[in-house]
């Protein structure tokens, strides 16, 4: 058996496959903990509670992360279309206002994000990232074309920040479970935040979107080892403490970069 052959499912327990795995997914099995669902909240509590952050202030961070992941990932001279356009889809919950940041950052980036934002929650962080995105002549649709073609005529790539750890995979209400419909018609590059909406943060699964580009947040979820794509990870703001005590084993970030392609 080869080098290339061996593939770690986690840290903690060793599973050994008799076919090749993509170079990214052999690094990211053999080396870092891939976090379940349980973990990825109790992770985030302890980061609120005891650590304190505050939830804009991770937000922030996720979201800055998210658009510098995109710029590495289809650079503005990379992009098929003469304007940069960007369709940045944001469900109700973290996602969403994750991807409010990212449309944020890549509009200062010189991208041109439109959102689409259907549920806007009345939470008060979320409702500030929606007036930054404003106050920055960002556009919102009102609604998302169920004609595929428009979506992949008018931009270059959509990044999909709708559905997150949190939710049900087995329970995607409307306007949602429609939105995933057309996204998995469109033809063009799709960038999922965290985990690809639609899909079991616990298991490997072929439900949902199917993205180009994942990036995971803080760690990479279970469902991750399923993915074939172009991966990244932001989290090295993640205290050392809650690295050790989740076994989490992240890799070592190049020079002062906020993420790492796995």
């Amino acid at each position: 058996m080869t080098e290339k052959n061996l593939v770690y499912l986690t840290s903690k327990y060793q599973i050994f496959f008799m076919m090749p795995w993509p170079k990214h997914l052999c690094i990211l099995c053999g080396h870092t903990e891939l976090a379940c669902k349980v973990e990825t909240a109790a992770i985030e509590t302890e980061l609120l509670r005891d650590y304190r952050f505050g939830q804009q202030q991770l937000i922030e961070i996720w979201g800055h992360a998210c658009a510098i992941a995109i710029t590495k990932a289809f650079p503005l001279t990379s992009l098929a279309k003469k304007q940069p356009t960007v369709l940045v889809v944001c469900g109700p919950d973290q996602n969403g206002s994750i991807g409010l940041v990212c449309a944020r950052h890549l509009r200062i980036f010189e991208y041109e994000p439109t959102i689409y934002y259907p549920k806007r929650t009345p939470n008060t962080i979320h409702q500030d990232f929606t007036v930054q995105c404003e106050k920055m002549d960002i556009p919102f649709l009102s609604y998302l074309p169920t004609e595929v073609q428009l979506i992949n005529d008018a931009y270059n790539l959509v990044i999909d920040a709708i559905l997150g750890p949190e939710t049900d995979h087995t329970d995607v209400k409307e306007p949602y479970a429609g939105i995933l419909v057309t996204l998995k018609q469109v033809k063009i590059p799709i960038a999922s935040v965290d985990m690809p909406s639609g899909w079991d943060v616990d298991q490997v699964t072929s439900d949902g979107i199917n993205p180009d580009v994942l990036i995971s947040l803080t760690a990479p979820k279970k469902c991750a080892t399923s993915f074939s794509g172009k991966h990244f990870l932001a989290g090295r703001f993640l205290p050392y403490d809650i690295q050790k005590k989740y076994d989490l084993n992240l890799p070592e970030y190049p020079g002062t970069d906020c993420l790492i392609e796995l």
